[in-house]
């Protein structure tokens, strides 16, 4: 009876250690110091722009990189801050640069390269809230505007990584519009791309998750109609 019982605490030990080990190897992995490879030449060059307090600034990935702001706008001051695989730990890298300005409107859309890293939901909001308290602190004046995360389409099949994780879009959206009790104004972005099923419209993307210009044309009208840019 001693043996067997001896036997059974080897055997339970073997299956707790393995499964131990199993949620060790799931546990996702993340890195904060990525950046992606055009990130010092893109810094380098918005240094060398000249700057105003009159500047409008849209600040994120490639998805605010992926438009003339200007020209969408029409309006010369506006300013295109985006890098294209730009996450929010760059985006605080580089926010001093944006503060000096002292720009009249800063526009921020980031966080769904983060997602695709596998950084936690806590650290991205934690990233947005840092954001916010070192722009209040550099230039007070400035206006700071929160657009919520937008859908993502799988049904492209081009950026696997950012697929399959909707409930984290959907929980920092959430916290994205409680950011309004900081004196943030939130652009609600997500209702006005999703379809029926909650993903991006595919009339409004080209790959499921960067915007035609037919998509842009959208966050424009949406700009314009709530008065933001004035």
């Amino acid at each position: 009876m001693r043996t067997f019982f001896y036997k059974t605490f080897i055997l339970l030990g073997l299956v707790i250690a393995i499964n131990f080990n199993s949620v060790q190897a799931q546990t996702a992995k993340w890195d904060s110091t990525y950046r992606p490879a055009i990130f010092p030449k893109k810094v380098a060059d918005f240094k060398a722009e000249p700057k105003s307090k009159t500047d409008i600034i849209f600040l994120g990935n490639s998805i605010t990189a992926g438009t003339d702001w200007a020209k969408l706008l029409d309006l010369p001051q506006a300013k295109n801050r985006g890098i294209s695989g730009d996450i929010s730990f760059g985006v605080l890298e580089r926010l001093q640069d944006v503060i000096d300005g002292k720009p009249s409107k800063i526009f921020i859309l980031i966080g769904i390269n983060d997602i695709s890293r596998n950084i936690p939901d806590s650290v991205i909001l934690s990233n947005y809230k840092k954001m916010i308290t070192r722009i209040r602190k550099g230039s007070k004046k400035t206006k700071i505007y929160f657009n919520t995360l937008l859908p993502v389409n799988s049904a492209f099949e081009k950026f696997k990584n950012h697929y399959g994780k909707d409930e984290h879009i959907l929980w920092l959206n959430d916290e994205i519009r409680k950011l309004s009790a900081k004196n943030v104004t939130i652009i609600d972005l997500y209702p006005n791309f999703t379809d029926k099923d909650q993903h991006l419209r595919a009339e409004l993307t080209k790959d499921g998750l960067h915007l035609i210009p037919e998509g842009y044309k959208v966050w424009a009208e949406l700009l314009k109609k709530g008065n933001y840019l004035k």
